[in-house]
């Protein structure tokens, strides 16, 4: 049985694949209208979520299927102590594909190993967020024509921000792709990330503390939010945010064609003055996770539908 957990669990040519289908979903949506009839998609999400909930169910009716599920851990029997194991197993005989949100890394991977339909990990706590991830390389591949020889910036909080940490692993496999990490120090990326994804693999990158200086040299600025909560001291956190706030005067620093994307929910971190600027995609991404979404569950049934033939 295939499962989505972590954005490694494909290849470069599989993500091309799923790309091109979501392509095509996009310019003939009405070719797909009944892909999935008589499917059902559960989505067991066991911490909130608006984006990516909605836009998996969004997406399994799009393709003519049906949805069930839960949309908080006290809504279901793990209030009552059920582990993610028995649930995964009840779950198999109910449903054809499944998305799980949890708040404990691995717990999806925990699930697809008792599972017998496709498990799609949508975010377990910091560590993965792949259906993001293949979200922003749609976006990117839509809007800029390649997925090769960019630079990308991520600006925030780049030390526990999940969605950064499955863009950097699953961008590091195209050729020229170039980072610019710009946080506060107590928000880097993490001493993993960078031993054994940029510096084992020979990626150009660089760390900067602020945003301005390199505005010019991006291809693509990935915002997430600098929240207090990281910081040791109210002072510290007061110092920083400013400088981690994209406004109109940022983004005349910018390439004509750079893109502005973010995961959202946004707070403070892009000022609304920016929404009306062509290069800020955020709210298309958003719209090119249901496209995405459509080509994976078609992908996984399928590769499912072959499995059990074998």
């Amino acid at each position: 049985m295939r499962h989505l957990i972590s954005p490694q669990d494909l290849s470069v040519k599989e993500l091309e694949d799923l790309i091109v289908l979501a392509k095509d979903i996009i310019a003939n949506p009405e070719n797909y209208s009944e892909k999935c009839k008589g499917k059902k998609l559960a989505t067991l999400f066991y911490e909130p979520s608006t984006r990516t909930r909605l836009s998996f169910e969004a997406a399994m009716l799009n393709l003519g299927g049906s949805v069930l599920g839960f949309s908080s851990a006290d809504s279901s029997s793990a209030a009552k102590g059920e582990s993610v194991a028995d649930t995964i197993r009840v779950i198999s005989a109910y449903a054809d594909i499944c998305a799980m949100r949890h708040p404990k890394e691995g717990a999806p991977l925990v699930a697809s190993m008792h599972s017998s339909i496709p498990v799609i990990n949508a975010g377990d706590g910091g560590h993965n967020h792949p259906t993001q991830t293949l979200t922003d390389l749609l976006t990117i591949s839509q809007l800029k024509g390649r997925l090769d020889h960019l630079t990308i910036g991520c600006c925030g909080d780049l030390k526990f921000g999940r969605t950064v940490h499955s863009l950097i692993n699953a961008m590091s496999r195209y050729e020229g792709v170039k980072f610019v990490l710009i946080s506060p120090e107590e928000l880097k990326i993490p001493t993993y990330l960078r031993t054994e994804t940029l510096d084992e693999n020979g990626i150009e990158y660089k760390e900067v503390r602020n945003l301005e200086e390199v505005m010019p040299e991006l291809d693509v600025l990935y915002m997430t939010r600098v929240q207090r909560e990281r910081f040791f001291n109210e002072e510290d956190y007061i110092r920083l945010k400013d400088s981690f706030i994209l406004d109109n005067s940022k983004m005349k620093l910018g390439k004509p064609d750079m893109l502005v994307m973010h995961p959202l929910p946004r707070v403070n971190e892009i000022s609304t003055e920016v929404d009306n600027d062509p290069r800020a995609v955020y709210f298309k991404q958003a719209e090119y996770g249901v496209y995405i979404r459509m080509a994976l569950i078609l992908t996984l049934l399928e590769d499912a539908k072959k499995s059990k033939e074998a």
